[in-house]
């Protein structure tokens, strides 16, 4: 399938750039069914939207002889919710016009606004811009709307939540009736409809969302990882995929600030994008991105929107997206125009579930898999190192007497061995996770640990429990070392852990000035006895272990994805505050109930009644 335009001059712009066939989008928006007619799009980032306008409004930009129409005002105008996409839109519309010798002008936030009319008022065809910076041009007469033949509004949606709807409407009021309205949105809410129905006739409409889902091209990965080993995993992805260009997104200023400079201390080349940046500064960053000299970009969802980088084969989603839609705008960054991709999902162990029913809603196939060690980078390493040192090169006589040097004076393993290390030494060192190694199975006393002592945590195998980030939360909360936690078993809704006994006494002291400090809900107590020796006394009777709430804490239900246990300040002694009417009595020091109430019996194990 070729591309359906009767102007030649596209058609040759579309071949040199490398475009074989349309996409869906492309292909939809060139049926005769659509010439001439306002449309609503809705087609994922990455689905070749922005050359898909461009293609629909050539009828009103030339004429029979493909040369330009003449007018005192421009003929389209294209809106983009972000500085960086109508950049990119400018772009892309600049090569495909080119030779058609189509004039476009820009006109978004933080550049020179006095440029920018001095530019419009020497005539020009397209004009693409933000909505807050356009709006100002027209309402002080740089912009002259008038004779305006289509009007594209480039994620809609988008443009709608963040709040342009008095800008969008302004610039379309001012524009003709007899317009052509182009409309192109991921999504199709209430809003778009309604804007929709005022500002369009007879609108075709065209969906390509079912067919580009998901992206075919992206291939979509997730990890569930202890939250502690997040910057570390991020460092091992990196070293593991060696992308030509990756991107990396964060949920705030501050964390992109953060992560920006952690991965610049490591030794990685690697730019910031966020609303604090100045838009020279973010033209520095990407043209630093596709310079090559940098390799990585950390961003917020906002800055990173519209960018369109040439061999990004990399997104790691660093913090969760806050919905499935903001998920596949990040991760359509990549796999674009055909190429491969690959986006990964960092999923702090108790939020799996919360990503699970993201992806299913989403219908997004994801691989859940583990985060790459320090081990998996070293033989990645290795495999790359030797492929390239195989492939064939171009030596020239000075190289070859360079050789014969270094071969008089070492041997061919040591000249060997020194490449290696200088290759290694130029690459940012992996991590070692934290969460790596999961403990063995309780297969009987380790050495040092004949007097331990056990606790519990309010975390089981319903909550996604795992010893991979339990064990990190529990050195942390309780300030020990790996080797100073035993045995790990984990039950349906709680895990039950042993701590040399030399140290559980500093452990659950560090425990309880910790936890009373972080309101995530994980909860942890001592067990009375020797879980080990009861283990056969416990399965007979059904029974389990005692615990021990240490006053003045006790354990309180917390709401949210998969429950937990928080802490809860009681004050101790007779006498507590009166309940409501039906109210239950407690015991000793408890708090009295009203009339009717039942006495409840002292809390002795197992998950606290809420």
């Amino acid at each position: 399938m070729t591309f359906n335009t009767q102007f030649p001059l596209l058609a040759e712009a579309l071949t040199e750039r490398g475009y074989a066939d349309p996409t869906p989008v492309q292909a939809a928006v060139l049926e005769p069914e659509a010439e001439g007619r306002d449309l609503i799009v809705s087609a994922q980032t990455g689905s070749g939207k922005t050359v898909a306008f461009g293609l629909a409004m050539a009828p009103q930009l030339l004429d029979e002889n493909g040369a330009p129409r003449i007018s005192v005002s421009p003929f389209a105008l294209v809106i983009a919710p972000t500085r960086e996409l109508a950049l990119q839109v400018s772009r892309e519309l600049e090569w495909l016009y080119k030779a058609a010798r189509v004039r476009v002008v820009t006109c978004v936030g933080g550049m020179d606004a006095a440029k920018e009319r001095r530019a419009l008022s020497g005539g020009c065809h397209i004009v693409v811009g933000t909505p807050g910076r356009l709006r100002d041009h027209l309402e002080r007469g740089a912009l002259n709307l008038q004779g305006l033949a289509v009007a594209v509004l480039d994620e809609a949606d988008e443009m709608l939540d963040m709040g342009f709807r008095e800008d969008l409407e302004e610039l379309l009021d001012a524009t003709p009736e007899n317009r052509r309205t182009l409309l192109f949105s991921a999504t199709m809410p209430q809003s778009i409809v309604a804007l929709a129905k005022r500002y369009q006739r007879d609108a075709l409409r065209i969906s390509t969302v079912e067919k580009d889902r998901g992206h075919g091209d992206i291939s979509y990965q997730a990890m569930a990882i202890a939250p502690s080993d997040i910057e570390n995993v991020v460092v091992n992805l990196l070293r593991l995929h060696d992308a030509e260009t990756a991107i990396l997104f964060c949920a705030t200023r501050d964390n992109v600030r953060h992560l920006h400079a952690s991965l610049t201390e490591r030794g990685f080349a690697v730019v910031a994008l966020s609303g604090e940046h100045s838009q020279n500064e973010r033209n520095q960053a990407l043209q630093a991105l596709r310079d090559r000299r940098a390799k990585v970009c950390v961003a917020t969802d906002v800055a990173a929107r519209g960018i369109d980088l040439p061999g990004l084969s990399l997104v790691v989603h660093v913090e969760i997206p806050r919905d499935a839609e903001t998920l596949q705008h990040r991760s359509g960054r990549t796999g674009r125009a055909g190429k491969k991709g690959t986006a990964v999902l960092l999923v702090p162990f108790p939020r799996r579930k919360r990503v699970e029913g993201m992806l299913r809603g989403a219908r997004i196939p994801a691989e859940w898999v583990n985060a790459p060690s320090a081990a998996d980078i070293r033989k990645a390493d290795s495999a790359r190192l030797i492929e390239g040192l195989l492939a064939p090169v171009e030596v020239t006589d000075e190289d070859r007497e360079l050789a014969t040097r270094l071969l008089a004076e070492k041997s061919p393993e040591d000249i060997a061995a020194a490449l290696v290390f200088a290759h290694r030494s130029r690459l940012p060192a992996p991590e070692e996770l934290l969460g790596a190694d999961s403990p063995q199975a309780d297969r009987g006393p380790r050495a040092g640990f004949e007097d331990s002592a056990w606790f519990r945590v309010n975390c089981g195998r319903n909550q996604n429990a795992d010893p991979r980030w339990l064990l990190p939360l529990l050195c942390r909360r309780g300030h020990l070392g790996r080797g100073e936690i035993g045995a790990i078993r984990i039950a349906a809704d709680d895990t039950m852990f042993e701590v040399a006994g030399p140290v559980a006494a500093r452990f659950f002291a560090a425990v309880r000035r910790t936890q009373a400090e972080e309101d995530d809900g994980v909860y942890i107590l001592p067990v009375e006895g020797k879980p080990r020796d009861e283990a056969r006394q416990n399965r007979r009777d059904n029974s389990r272990p005692t615990i021990h709430a240490p006053r003045p804490y006790s354990a309180k239900p917390v709401g949210g994805p998969g429950g937990g246990f928080g802490i809860q300040k009681e004050r101790s002694g007779a006498g507590g505050r009166p309940g409501g009417p039906g109210g239950r009595p407690g015991g000793p020091g408890g708090r009295p109930g009203g009339p009717g109430g039942a006495k409840r019996p002292p809390f002795k194990g197992g998950r606290k009644p809420g």
